[in-house]
């Protein structure tokens, strides 16, 4: 983390979002990061006026950084959730080679890293072809299902998993058929339905929405 801009960026980043702290100073456990008032907006005026990309390819720094504590980096990946919620950020993520550094993430010892990469995920590719396309191509099902169905895994980040899930399968046929046959690895049998029969990409999402709420506390 060398760059004193984004050493200024993330310090002030961090004194305001103290809102998004509880009374005692604890940090609440949502799915959410701690609450930030740096818009992306603000991230612009506070860096000089750099792009949308140059947003982007920050917070994943700060993301990916061994040297950033865990709060950091959820405040960085809120404000990266922010701007991929543009459907041009979402689908620029390929560009700047994005997906793989964030897939990772899905991976990570901290639970709440691992919530708030399958939060970005379900982001990007909601009702978008392009990056539901991208992330079937770069092998992100299969870690999605794994997360969604894991025995010990937290409810709240199998939650999330589902999520993205959903928005990675509906309308987008291969992604649900991929699906279906990554379930099926880890011993959950659904038939093939039409991805765009939404009622039908249901009986494949319900069960899976049940069965997280039965994962483990934390």
């Amino acid at each position: 983390m060398d760059d004193k801009r984004l050493k200024e960026l993330l310090h002030w980043s961090i004194e305001n979002s103290e809102n998004g702290k509880a009374a005692d100073g604890s940090v609440p456990e949502t799915p959410t990061a701690p609450a930030s008032n740096l818009t992306p907006e603000v991230m612009a005026a506070l860096m000089g006026g750099p792009s949308e990309a140059d947003l982007m390819r920050a917070s994943m720094e700060i993301i990916t950084a061994s040297d950033v504590t865990l709060e950091n980096k959820l405040i960085a990946f809120d404000n990266f959730e922010q701007l991929i919620e543009s459907l041009d950020n979402a689908n620029n993520m390929a560009n700047l080679g994005l997906w793989t550094p964030l897939l990772a993430q899905l991976a990570d010892a901290e639970a709440e890293i691992r919530t708030m990469a399958a939060w970005c995920v379900g982001t990007a590719v909601q009702n978008n072809e392009k990056t539901q396309e991208r992330l079937l191509a770069v092998g992100g099902i299969k870690p999605l299902v794994e997360m969604a169905t894991r025995e010990g895994e937290t409810a709240t980040v199998r939650r999330k998993a589902v999520y993205a899930l959903s928005s990675a399968i509906r309308n987008y046929q291969p992604g649900l058929d991929a699906a279906v046959a990554e379930l099926a690895a880890v011993g959950q049998t659904f038939e093939k339905v039409d991805a765009t029969d939404m009622e039908a990409v249901d009986t494949i999402i319900t069960p899976l929405r049940e069965q997280a709420k039965g994962g483990a506390s934390g």
